[in-house]
């Protein structure tokens, strides 16, 4: 069992290193992952300055992508659609509706100037061999270009993700500038739909973007989405809308969608409402609204790391300063072998070194002789000779002899010396010379990149403030049951999604509920109610339990867990007699159960002399025996306005029955008073 551990332990660990490593982080270098290498190499080695079809493309890669077509025409279609490297000819799909791309046969591409500029220089390239051993492809690509953070990144690896936010190429260039002149930046995100950003909990690539749809008012009964936000399209978009309308939650009459190149949604509003309460419903219920988050993790070193926006920003800078140096550097070598071929040339010539050559009868002679005149002239060498040389100059003709341009030679030479020289002198300060670049780039390629996203600040929607009061509830007598779902004629009631309902039954059960689909009582209800959870609710209860005795109390219901059942009180089988609000204290006249020789057969009880307690508190004994009924004889103030009819009649009914004096009704609903 230990070996099998062992193994599987081993073969796990292979196949999470090889997922991370060589398929979905990107390597932070050239901001690449393999196929996305891959694709820009063999688009390189096939680049003859024409469109290629996708599909010829795809069957090239394919020499160094080892996981089939499907994986390489998708990845070129990402990475074209981003519109930095990949040329576009032909239907690659549209980021704005979600519609794929045509087949690969149809459409057809090539690298873009940018990325022939910026992405590649062979001779400096490394070259590993293939997964085959039949062609070479490169570790990474000498990029000059921030690429992992202008075109973002997302992918899934065994235990591990990266989502890195694509930024805008002019800013990012505009900080490494900043970066090598030592001053503060700052980088946000920006996305090819447009849309609005607030980013403020951005946190330099290790928080979250909110984002919104930028949607414009054309008249009170017309809204349009011009922009979206990223990771959306307008088919998901408008999906999102329309189960937003189908819960009652925005009213909409109908959707156009008229989007092209340039995204355009039509919403007509319902009768009822206009523009200025729709377009709030949009962002608190839709994808009109939408947060994302950042997590940055890269490959670097052939090991995954997490980095902040900055830490990449300035690891980039140093990488751009590293690459202009070798390319310098490289430049120079080439120049330097130029010059020293033209002088040996130029002495082979002038000095007529050939001559030497003329009576010699073997090659071993030809090239001594050559050798021994050379030598005689190293002082004018740029760097020693080498037999490479002596071959070189073993091959020219006579023909270049006898035409040979001694004022030609010397200016070419000239013009050499001045470049080595101009190349020392970027050599020596390496931070002019990157900022150098970064400007020339920018003033070359910035205007084709505009910030598309708008920076601005997003105040949440209190989804509350503009919630519609869509959900009619009602309770049914007969069944006892009261939500949405149920047809009944008793307390009827429009809320919203967000409200809360109090509901009270005659056996003293209760609920805090949000707007129920349908929930059963166990007693007939007597009150429900909006009910806010800040303000909570004052009743004065008066109740008997199973034994017919009867009890007072003030209570306050504010605290509770959502759609759970409490009790008023204890015992099973009592009943609440009178549930009354704070402006109905009175007194309560009770009549005793008869019994023999029974002396006192009724009494009275203040209400006022209650002290507020617990719901679940007993509360105050209001007589030593057995009620057999509860009457309210006086009231302080008129009942309340939400009072049923039900109620009222039975305050009537009370009043006319004690001689006349008023009594209140209840506090919200019909039964409340018995």
């Amino acid at each position: 069992m230990s070996q099998l551990e062992s193994l599987m332990k081993e073969h796990f660990v292979e196949y999470a290193s090889y997922f991370i490593l060589d398929r979905a982080i990107p390597e932070l270098r050239d901001g690449l992952k393999p196929v996305q290498r891959r694709i820009m190499h063999t688009l390189f080695k096939m680049n003859d300055g024409r469109f290629h079809k996708v599909a010829n493309v795809i069957g090239d890669t394919m020499k160094l992508h080892p996981h089939g077509d499907a994986s390489i025409g998708d990845a070129l279609v990402v990475l074209a659609n981003k519109e930095y490297f990949i040329e576009r000819q032909g239907n690659f799909g549209n980021l704005l509706t979600g519609h794929s791309a045509a087949a690969p046969r149809y459409i057809e591409c090539r690298l873009t100037e940018l990325a022939l500029e910026t992405m590649f220089h062979p001779a400096l390239t490394e070259f590993v061999p293939s997964y085959d051993g039949r062609n070479e492809e490169p570790v990474v690509l000498p990029t000059k270009l921030p690429v992992v953070l202008m075109t973002g990144a997302e992918g899934i690896a065994v235990g591990m993700a990266t989502k890195i936010l694509p930024h805008n190429l002019p800013e990012i260039w505009k900080a490494q500038i900043a970066i090598l002149k030592k001053k503060k930046f700052t980088l946000f995100p920006d996305f090819q739909q447009g849309g609005l950003m607030d980013v403020s909990a951005y946190e330099d690539g290790a928080g979250k973007i909110d984002l919104r749809a930028k949607i414009e008012s054309r008249d009170r009964k017309t809204v349009v989405i011009r922009e979206i936000p990223f990771g959306t399209t307008t088919e998901g978009l408008i999906a999102s809308i329309e189960s937003a309308v189908q819960k009652g939650r925005v009213k909409i009459s109908s959707i156009d969608d008229f989007t092209t190149d340039k995204v355009e949604v039509e919403l007509s509003i319902a009768r009822g409402s206009d523009a200025k309460e729709v377009i709030p419903q949009l962002y608190a219920y839709t994808d009109c609204s939408v947060s994302v988050s950042s997590n940055l993790n890269v490959i670097d070193q052939r090991k995954p790391v997490q980095l902040t926006v900055s830490a990449i920003a300035k690891v980039l800078t140093a990488g751009l300063k590293d690459e202009l140096t070798r390319e310098l550097e490289y430049d120079r070598e080439q120049l330097v072998d130029r010059k020293h071929w033209l002088t040996l040339e130029q002495i082979f010539v002038e000095k007529r070194v050939y001559k030497d050559i003329e009576n010699k009868k073997t090659s071993e002679a030809v090239r001594k002789a050559v050798w021994d005149g050379m030598k005689k002239h190293k002082r004018l060498f740029v760097r020693p000779m080498i037999e490479e040389d002596v071959a070189r100059l073993l091959e020219v003709r006579i023909r270049r002899i006898s035409a040979y341009d001694i004022e030609r030679n010397r200016k070419e030479i000239d013009e050499i010396d001045k470049k080595i020289k101009g190349i020392g002198q970027k050599l020596k300060n390496m931070v002019k010379t990157t900022v150098d670049y970064l400007e020339g780039m920018i003033g070359k390629y910035g205007d084709q990149y505009p910030r598309r996203t708008k920076i601005t600040e997003i105040k949440a929607v209190d989804k509350r403030a503009v919630a519609r009061q869509n959900l009619r509830l009602s309770y049914d007598k007969k069944s006892s049951f009261f939500g949405t779902e149920v047809r009944g004629d008793q307390f009827k009631l429009t809320v919203s999604e967000f409200e809360h309902v109090l509901g009270i039954a005659r056996d003293g059960t209760y609920r805090v509920m949000s707007a129920p689909e349908k929930v059963l009582f166990t007693g007939p209800m007597i009150y429900a109610e909006r009910f806010d959870p800040d303000e909570g609710v004052e009743f004065t209860v008066v109740y008997r339990d199973n034994k017919k005795m009867a009890f007072a109390k003030k209570i306050k219901i504010e605290k509770f867990i959502r759609n759970r059942e409490y009790r008023l009180i204890k015992e099973k089988g009592g009943r609440v007699d009178l549930l009354l609000s704070p402006d109905q204290m009175g007194s309560v006249h009770m009549d005793f159960v008869p019994a023999k020789r029974q002396r006192l057969k009724q009494a009275d009880f203040d209400l006022a002399t209650l002290e507020m307690t617990s719901p679940t508190a007993r509360g105050a004994r209001m007589a030593p025996k057995p009620v057999g009924r509860v009457k309210l004889i006086s009231a302080g103030d008129s009942p309340s306005p939400r009072a049923g009819r039900a109620s009222k009649k039975a305050a009537k009914k009370a009043g006319a029955k004690s001689g006349g004096r008023k009594s209140g009704g209840s506090s919200g609903a019909q039964g409340d008073l018995f």
